[in-house]
């Protein structure tokens, strides 16, 4: 007759565990000596990263940890900075002229009247920064990110901002005469009284910006969406906006004496007729 029972395996959990232990195999199971909350800490200690620590009297480097740090009205002129981790840093009045900070993140740092004038800022990173009175003239700013910063009055005359990132900046009466922005993104920035003589924004997206009062004159604006931007007061005399995107934009008082609107698509959402100059026809 079959047995009624169950048979037990010779590798059932008692028998194996019994089995890994007279072999020498270590527990599966925490001391008893140990609390499960110790364990618990224990394990985690194990698997946290160790957090790095700002070194603040570490002299300025390539890659260097500053987080935080004082460095106010610091001569950094021609400093090798690339990569540096400058979170919340201090650099207010700081001399940067020259300095190379390429991929260096600057976030939330305190910019206020530093020097940058011909500094090397390929790609670095100025997210929720503060820079009022800075000075940026001619400094290379290709792919940087300004997202948020507050930049009034900052200057960037005839600096190189290729496709570099101005989301939600407050830039009021900032400098950009001159100045390269093509491809680059101003959507939803303050603008205000903002100087852009002679700027190329040709292709920059300024959805929604707010250039009221803006000097555009002269500005290459090829191709450059505005769409449903606040230009009223803005002077966009002489300037070419050739195929750009002017559609819901508000242009009370606006001035467009002399400038090219060919083919660019009006706030009504006509397209001007080519060769349109001044007014679109």
């Amino acid at each position: 007759m079959p047995q009624t029972g169950v048979l037990r395996s010779s590798w059932e959990k008692p028998h194996h565990e019994a089995l890994l232990s007279s072999r020498g195999a270590p527990s599966r199971r925490p001391s008893r000596r140990l609390p499960g909350l110790l364990w618990i800490l224990l394990l985690l200690g194990s698997s946290l990263p160790v957090a790095a620590t700002a070194d603040c009297a570490a002299p300025p480097d390539r890659g260097i940890f500053w987080v935080g740090c004082d460095r106010q009205g610091a001569d950094l002129r021609g400093a090798d900075l690339r990569e540096a981790t400058l979170t919340r840093v201090d650099l207010r009045d700081a001399d940067l002229r020259e300095a190379d900070l390429s991929g260096a993140d600057l976030g939330f740092a305190r910019l206020d009247g530093a020097r940058l004038e011909g500094a090397i800022l390929y790609e670095t990173r100025f997210v929720s920064a503060r820079l009022p009175g800075a000075n940026a003239t001619g400094a290379l700013l290709d792919g940087a990110r300004f997202d948020r910063a507050r930049l009034s009055g900052t200057v960037f005359r005839e600096a190189s901002l290729r496709a570099a990132s101005f989301y939600e900046v407050v830039a009021n009466g900032a400098d950009f005469t001159g100045a390269d922005l093509e491809g680059a993104n101003l959507e939803d920035a303050e603008l205000r009284d903002a100087l852009f003589e002679g700027a190329s924004l040709a292709g920059a997206d300024l959805a929604r910006v707010n250039l009221d009062g803006a000097d555009l004159r002269g500005a290459n604006l090829v191709e450059a969406q505005l769409v449903e931007a606040d230009l009223s007061f803005a002077d966009f005399t002489g300037s070419d906006l050739t195929r750009a995107m002017l559609s819901q934009a508000r242009l009370r008082a606006t001035r467009f004496d002399g400038a090219s609107l060919s083919n660019a698509i009006w706030n009504d959402r006509r397209r001007c007729r080519a060769g349109s100059v001044g007014t679109c026809e």
